[in-house]
């Protein structure tokens, strides 16, 4: 399993930005880099996944305000987070995966093999 380490969470108002960084222990251009995100009470959902610049994943629910992006030279993948809302909240995890089937990367998959610990992610209104 690859060994992820995220970083950039914190607390904004609503309206606010965030940039989530997570850093693999590995990298393969064939390897999905996602954010899934958990609020309390509730299950873990797709946020935004990535396998190439063309092959990209987005909730609807953060279409057009989220950017992921990934610099293969650093192993790390990127969650530019604009007009942040309350429902943004919760807990934001990096997770890889080498999907046989590049197509299991865009279609909102939560059951990646590699997981980070989480970074918080709390918008006040």
């Amino acid at each position: 399993q690859v060994q992820l380490v995220e970083s950039g969470g914190g607390s904004v108002e609503a309206g606010g930005s965030l940039t989530l960084s997570c850093t693999a222990s590995e990298y393969s251009k064939y390897q999905c880099m996602g954010w899934v995100r958990q609020a309390p009470g509730q299950s873990r959902e797709a946020v935004a996944a990535i396998l190439t610049d063309d092959g990209i994943y987005y909730a609807d629910s953060v279409r057009n305000r989220f950017t992921i992006s990934r610099d293969g030279a650093k192993n790390t993948v990127y969650l530019q987070m604009n007009s942040l809302k309350p429902e943004d909240t919760g807990t934001y995890y990096c997770a890889a995966d080498l999907p046989f089937d590049g197509v299991w990367c865009l279609v909102g998959n939560t059951r990646y093999n590699s997981w980070g610990q989480g970074t918080q992610v709390t918008v006040s209104s």
